[in-house]
Order: C-alpha cells, then sequence, then structure tokens
C-alpha cells in the first residue's frame, strides 16, 4: 500500500476515539478512507510497527494492520 490510496476497513476494528462517537464503540468495518502513511522507519531507522498503515477519514486517522484493509 502507498501513501494516496483508496481503501475500505473489510473486518471488525472497534475504536473509541472517533469523533462523533467518542467514548462509545464505534466499528469501522466498511468505512473508506485514504492512505495517509505506512510507517516502517523512524529517524532513518527500520522498525516494525503493529500498526503500520494510517488511514485518513477525512480529519479522523486511524491505524491498522495491512490484513484489515482492501484497496479500492
Amino acid at each position: 500500500m502507498q501513501p494516496g490510496d483508496q481503501v475500505r476497513v473489510c473486518r471488525s476494528v472497534v475504536v473509541y476515539n472517533h469523533p462523533q462517537h467518542r467514548g462509545e464503540a464505534f466499528d469501522m468495518e466498511g468505512q473508506q478512507g485514504e492512505v495517509f502513511n505506512v510507517l516502517n522507519d523512524w529517524k532513518g531507522r527500520p522498525i516494525s510497527p503493529t500498526l503500520p498503515v494510517v488511514v485518513a477519514f477525512g480529519k479522523f486517522r486511524a491505524h491498522f494492520r495491512e490484513d484489515e484493509l482492501a484497496t479500492v
């Protein structure tokens, strides 16, 4: 996945920090957004984050694993 790719959340992922559902469980499955960044290095050093793909849904951003997303 590359920054700028359109993706859809294809698995059930529950977040508690969604701006319209603050403090409540919100399932992101079926939501469509744009890959904002893929985290693979920090200050020039390679890293292996648990949730490397950052997806932007308007102003809201969330981190996902690659197997939780499908390109549109």
